[in-house]
């Protein structure tokens, strides 16, 4: 494997093995402040206890993803440094903005949420609630920012260096792709948050344990995983659907499997893609749905690959097609369980299901999943560019960093992460051990749950 391909895996893992983590803070950190809010109208203890018991969970994953996110940044210096250099003064004010602005809000009012309670009395524990949903969302939108630059740079000049530099902070933050990037983003870690939410409240209903708590998880996880799963297709994957057919249509031809340019183009709903022989093997096509939902006409013609020369086609066309079809394929299956949960919810039956709990505790690893094919998606998808039509990837690596130098680092961040990985899950297993109050509900509890 040479320097670049061990740069680009490099890279890949240390990132994917971050996003582990903010997915589930952010959208937690939404739901600890309906949990908060619940527990202030209603002044049930219930409630309190609850958000305290997901902030701990909050907290740990917090750690983690501070852990791993800073050797990424160093990874701008060291691996692509040539990119670094050609486009530090654009993505540095993101970045940096994302620092000053949002993880310390996040990072101090965690503090405050945490151990402050006490003294904030129960209005202002729920301001450090907001403030941490604040930060951790300002956080999101930030580093969404920046990569939707990379995939659709505007706001931006060449300087006499031939370097980029910004020429509009206002074009960089309004960016058209940023928006439906962001939604999408964050409608998928409330999806992660809600079915760990859900998850774990299943699990205590079937140990018998904790159950007023557990109850609690049930309906807010639930109910926000269906909101949140349906919002994934509608409307902010079609939104971001659209950017990708505006400004990247190759990628959107290799995400389909389409290889021919058609009007009337079908959707593949299962297929292997076969780029030697420039098919879809074995395809199970919905006529002209893709020409539909891409353009809103059944007859639109949709470009395939044949439409571009070969050196701008995404450089791992089956992995972009079955990444993209198994976020799909996922999501649809979320809507169809999150559906049927809330039916049996709203039917009074969802707690005394187990078979319905079953598949809820089962799912708890599956948005991680989605989520990660999701980055997967978009960042193979950009492919063979690092800047979407400024700078190749293979422009942007660093020369003087070698294929072992890189190979040893790479095999080092494998092994701390293997290590943080044995710690995250024994703290993670020592709370929810504990759980979230008593093991014998308090018997105000359970009045509270009865009414």
């Amino acid at each position: 494997m040479d320097a670049l391909a061990l740069h680009r895996f490099h890279f890949a893992f240390t990132i994917t093995y971050h996003y582990l983590f903010p997915q589930l803070t952010m959208g937690l950190a939404l739901l600890i402040v309906v949990l908060k809010t619940m527990g202030l109208r209603s002044g049930e203890e219930v409630y309190n206890r609850s958000a305290r018991f997901w902030a701990k969970i909050f907290a740990v994953n917090f750690a983690l993803g501070v852990v791993t996110g800073i050797p990424m940044e160093f990874q701008f210096g060291t691996n692509w440094a040539l990119f670094s250099k050609a486009a530090g003064g654009v993505i540095g004010q993101t970045l940096a903005m994302e620092g000053v602005f949002s993880f310390f809000l996040e990072s101090t009012f965690l503090g405050l949420f945490l151990f402050g309670e006490n003294r904030l009395g129960p209005k202002g524990h729920w301001w450090a609630a907001f403030m941490v949903f604040l930060g951790s969302w300002l956080s999101g939108f930030f580093i969404i920012a920046t990569d939707a630059w990379m995939q659709h740079p505007v706001g931006y000049v060449i300087d006499a260096d031939g370097q980029i530099a910004l020429g509009s902070l206002g074009a960089l933050l309004l960016n058209p792709w940023t928006l439906w990037q962001y939604l999408h983003n964050m409608a998928g870690s409330v999806v992660t948050a809600s079915f760990v939410m859900a998850s774990i409240g299943a699990f205590y209903l079937l140990q018998g344990k904790h159950e007023p708590y557990a109850r609690t998880f049930l309906r807010l996880g639930v109910i926000a995983g269906l909101v949140s799963s349906v919002l994934m297709p509608l409307p902010t994957g079609d939104g971001q659907g659209r950017n990708i057919a505006r400004w990247q249509p190759a990628t959107l031809a290799a995400m389909e499997g389409l290889f021919e340019t058609v009007e009337g183009a079908p959707l593949a709903i299962v297929g292997q893609p076969d780029v030697a022989a420039r098919k879809l093997d074995n395809p199970i096509l919905i006529p002209r749905a893709l020409s539909f939902l891409t353009y809103q006409r059944w007859s639109a013609e949709v470009k395939g690959l044949d439409s571009f020369p070969e050196d701008q086609w995404p450089d791992n066309v089956p992995l972009l097609y079955y990444s993209y079809h198994i976020m799909v394929g996922l999501g649809t299956i979320f809507i169809a369980v999150m559906a049927a949960a809330a039916w049996k919810l709203r039917r009074g039956r969802l707690f005394q299901c187990r078979g319905m709990l079953w598949i809820l505790m089962l799912m708890l690893p599956f948005p991680y999943i989605a989520n990660s094919s999701g980055w997967i998606t978009a960042e193979v998808g950009r492919q063979p560019w690092v800047i979407h039509g400024l700078m190749r990837t293979a422009d942007g690596a660093s020369f003087h960093v070698s294929a072992g130098n890189a190979m040893f680092t790479l095999i080092g961040f494998m092994g701390i992460y293997t290590v943080l990985s044995i710690l995250f899950l024994f703290l993670v297993y020592r709370e929810i051990d504990h759980g979230p109050g008593p093991a014998g509900p308090p018997q105000e509890l359970e009045f509270a749950v009865k009414r």
